[in-house]
Protein backbone atom coordinates (compact mmCIF):
# COMPACT_ATOMS: atom_id res chain seq x y z
CA UNK A 1 0.00 0.00 0.00
CA UNK A 2 1.24 3.47 -0.88
CA UNK A 3 1.48 5.72 2.19
CA UNK A 4 1.07 9.39 1.35
CA UNK A 5 1.47 12.37 3.64
CA UNK A 6 -0.57 15.45 2.80
CA UNK A 7 0.30 18.73 4.47
CA UNK A 8 0.07 22.46 4.11
CA UNK A 9 -0.29 25.53 6.25
CA UNK A 10 -3.42 26.72 8.03
CA UNK A 11 -6.42 27.70 5.83
CA UNK A 12 -4.96 26.66 2.47
CA UNK A 13 -7.71 24.16 1.56
CA UNK A 14 -6.33 20.81 2.79
CA UNK A 15 -9.78 19.59 3.86
CA UNK A 16 -11.26 20.17 0.42
CA UNK A 17 -8.36 18.40 -1.30
CA UNK A 18 -8.72 15.44 1.10
CA UNK A 19 -12.41 15.21 0.28
CA UNK A 20 -11.54 14.98 -3.44
CA UNK A 21 -9.02 12.19 -2.79
CA UNK A 22 -11.64 10.36 -0.69
CA UNK A 23 -14.18 10.64 -3.55
CA UNK A 24 -11.56 9.23 -5.96
CA UNK A 25 -11.13 6.13 -3.80
CA UNK A 26 -8.18 6.86 -1.54
CA UNK A 27 -8.23 6.08 2.17
CA UNK A 28 -7.95 9.45 3.94
CA UNK A 29 -7.29 10.17 7.60
CA UNK A 30 -7.67 13.72 8.89
CA UNK A 31 -5.02 14.43 11.54
CA UNK A 32 -7.16 17.22 13.04
CA UNK A 33 -9.85 14.65 13.81
CA UNK A 34 -7.24 12.29 15.23
CA UNK A 35 -5.83 15.14 17.33
CA UNK A 36 -9.33 15.74 18.74
CA UNK A 37 -9.82 12.04 19.50
CA UNK A 38 -6.55 11.71 21.44
CA UNK A 39 -7.50 14.64 23.72
CA UNK A 40 -11.17 13.74 24.21
CA UNK A 41 -12.34 13.80 27.86
CA UNK A 42 -10.72 11.19 30.11
CA UNK A 43 -8.08 10.12 27.53
CA UNK A 44 -4.36 10.06 28.31
CA UNK A 45 -3.82 13.17 26.17
CA UNK A 46 -6.62 15.07 27.95
CA UNK A 47 -5.16 14.25 31.36
CA UNK A 48 -1.65 15.34 30.32
CA UNK A 49 -2.92 18.66 28.93
CA UNK A 50 -4.83 19.45 32.15
CA UNK A 51 -1.77 18.50 34.17
CA UNK A 52 0.35 21.05 32.27
CA UNK A 53 -2.18 23.77 31.41
CA UNK A 54 -4.67 23.58 34.32
CA UNK A 55 -8.38 22.76 34.44
CA UNK A 56 -9.41 26.33 33.55
CA UNK A 57 -9.01 25.37 29.87
CA UNK A 58 -12.03 23.03 30.11
CA UNK A 59 -15.54 23.74 28.87
CA UNK A 60 -18.51 22.90 31.14
CA UNK A 61 -18.87 19.51 29.33
CA UNK A 62 -15.22 18.66 30.24
CA UNK A 63 -13.96 19.01 26.66
CA UNK A 64 -10.94 21.21 26.00
CA UNK A 65 -11.75 24.83 25.24
CA UNK A 66 -9.82 24.82 21.97
CA UNK A 67 -10.19 28.58 21.47
CA UNK A 68 -8.76 29.32 24.93
CA UNK A 69 -5.94 26.77 24.49
CA UNK A 70 -5.21 28.16 21.02
CA UNK A 71 -4.96 31.71 22.36
CA UNK A 72 -2.46 30.52 25.01
CA UNK A 73 -0.19 28.46 22.73
CA UNK A 74 -0.14 30.80 19.74
CA UNK A 75 1.06 33.58 22.06
CA UNK A 76 3.75 31.48 23.78
CA UNK A 77 6.19 29.37 21.76
CA UNK A 78 7.41 27.12 24.65
CA UNK A 79 3.78 26.35 25.57
CA UNK A 80 3.01 25.56 21.91
CA UNK A 81 5.96 23.17 21.80
CA UNK A 82 4.80 21.58 25.06
CA UNK A 83 1.30 21.01 23.67
CA UNK A 84 2.75 19.52 20.47
CA UNK A 85 5.02 17.21 22.49
CA UNK A 86 1.91 15.83 24.26
CA UNK A 87 -0.37 15.50 21.25
CA UNK A 88 2.01 14.45 18.42
CA UNK A 89 3.17 11.05 19.76
CA UNK A 90 -0.45 10.06 20.46
CA UNK A 91 -1.53 11.14 16.97
CA UNK A 92 1.34 9.21 15.31
CA UNK A 93 0.45 6.06 17.26
CA UNK A 94 -3.21 6.34 16.14
CA UNK A 95 -2.14 6.99 12.53
CA UNK A 96 0.13 3.93 12.49
CA UNK A 97 -2.74 1.73 13.74
CA UNK A 98 -5.00 3.17 11.03
CA UNK A 99 -2.39 2.55 8.29
CA UNK A 100 -2.01 -1.09 9.38
CA UNK A 101 -5.79 -1.58 9.23
CA UNK A 102 -6.06 0.00 5.76
CA UNK A 103 -3.19 -2.15 4.45
CA UNK A 104 -5.04 -5.28 5.61
CA UNK A 105 -8.18 -3.98 3.91
CA UNK A 106 -6.49 -3.22 0.58
CA UNK A 107 -2.73 -3.90 0.14
CA UNK A 108 -2.82 -2.12 -3.26
CA UNK A 109 -4.64 0.98 -2.00
CA UNK A 110 -3.50 4.56 -1.55
CA UNK A 111 -3.66 5.79 2.07
CA UNK A 112 -3.38 9.53 2.67
CA UNK A 113 -2.81 11.11 6.07
CA UNK A 114 -3.50 14.83 6.31
CA UNK A 115 -1.43 16.61 8.98
CA UNK A 116 -0.58 20.30 9.19
CA UNK A 117 2.65 19.82 11.18
CA UNK A 118 3.95 16.70 9.42
CA UNK A 119 7.17 18.37 8.26
CA UNK A 120 7.82 20.34 11.46
CA UNK A 121 7.42 17.22 13.59
CA UNK A 122 9.59 15.06 11.31
CA UNK A 123 6.63 12.74 10.73
CA UNK A 124 6.89 13.11 6.96
CA UNK A 125 9.70 10.52 6.94
CA UNK A 126 7.14 7.72 7.44
CA UNK A 127 5.54 8.28 4.03
CA UNK A 128 6.35 7.13 0.50
CA UNK A 129 5.25 10.44 -1.05
CA UNK A 130 4.44 13.94 0.24
CA UNK A 131 1.78 16.27 -1.16
CA UNK A 132 1.92 19.93 -0.11
CA UNK A 133 -1.27 21.99 -0.50
CA UNK A 134 -0.66 25.73 -0.69
CA UNK A 135 -2.16 29.00 -1.86
CA UNK A 136 -1.27 32.64 -2.34
CA UNK A 137 -0.44 34.26 1.03
CA UNK A 138 -3.02 37.04 0.70
CA UNK A 139 -5.73 34.45 -0.04
CA UNK A 140 -4.61 32.33 2.91
CA UNK A 141 -4.84 35.33 5.26
CA UNK A 142 -8.33 36.23 4.02
CA UNK A 143 -9.56 32.62 4.31
CA UNK A 144 -8.27 32.30 7.87
CA UNK A 145 -9.78 35.62 8.98
CA UNK A 146 -13.15 34.63 7.52
CA UNK A 147 -13.12 31.00 8.69
CA UNK A 148 -12.01 31.65 12.30
CA UNK A 149 -13.45 35.15 12.66
CA UNK A 150 -9.97 36.58 13.44
CA UNK A 151 -8.43 40.00 13.02
CA UNK A 152 -5.58 40.31 10.51
CA UNK A 153 -3.11 40.53 13.43
CA UNK A 154 -4.44 37.35 15.07
CA UNK A 155 -4.56 35.47 11.76
CA UNK A 156 -0.98 36.50 10.89
CA UNK A 157 0.22 35.35 14.31
CA UNK A 158 -1.18 31.87 13.58
CA UNK A 159 0.24 31.77 10.06
CA UNK A 160 3.69 32.87 11.28
CA UNK A 161 3.69 30.21 14.01
CA UNK A 162 3.95 27.61 11.22
CA UNK A 163 6.72 26.81 8.78
CA UNK A 164 6.56 29.15 5.73
CA UNK A 165 4.71 27.69 2.74
CA UNK A 166 7.74 28.03 0.46
CA UNK A 167 9.79 25.94 2.86
CA UNK A 168 7.11 23.23 3.04
CA UNK A 169 7.04 23.00 -0.75
CA UNK A 170 10.72 21.97 -0.74
CA UNK A 171 9.68 18.65 0.87
CA UNK A 172 6.95 17.94 -1.69
CA UNK A 173 6.80 15.22 -4.31
CA UNK A 174 3.57 16.86 -5.52
CA UNK A 175 2.02 20.30 -4.88
CA UNK A 176 -1.57 21.48 -5.20
CA UNK A 177 -2.20 25.22 -5.54
CA UNK A 178 -5.70 26.13 -4.31
CA UNK A 179 -5.41 29.87 -5.09
CA UNK A 180 -7.65 29.48 -8.16
CA UNK A 181 -10.54 27.90 -6.26
CA UNK A 182 -12.22 24.50 -6.03
CA UNK A 183 -12.29 23.46 -9.70
CA UNK A 184 -8.58 23.89 -10.41
CA UNK A 185 -7.68 22.29 -7.07
CA UNK A 186 -9.90 19.30 -7.94
CA UNK A 187 -8.22 18.91 -11.37
CA UNK A 188 -4.75 18.92 -9.77
CA UNK A 189 -5.82 16.34 -7.16
CA UNK A 190 -7.28 14.08 -9.87
CA UNK A 191 -4.05 14.21 -11.91
CA UNK A 192 -1.94 13.41 -8.85
CA UNK A 193 -4.21 10.53 -7.80
CA UNK A 194 -3.80 8.91 -11.22
CA UNK A 195 -0.02 9.10 -10.77
CA UNK A 196 -0.16 7.75 -7.21
CA UNK A 197 -2.13 4.68 -8.35
CA UNK A 198 0.69 3.80 -10.75
CA UNK A 199 3.38 3.85 -8.05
Amino acid sequence: MLKVGLTGSIAVGKSFVCEVFRELGAFVLDADLTAREVVAPETKGWRLIIEHFGSNILLPNNELDRAKLGAIVFADEPKRQLLNSIVHPLVVETQNDWLRERETENPDGVAIIDAALMIESGGYNRFDKIIVVWCDSAIQLQRLMTRNNLSATEALKRIRAQMPQEEKKRYADFTIDTSGGFDTAREQAMRIYEQLKLL
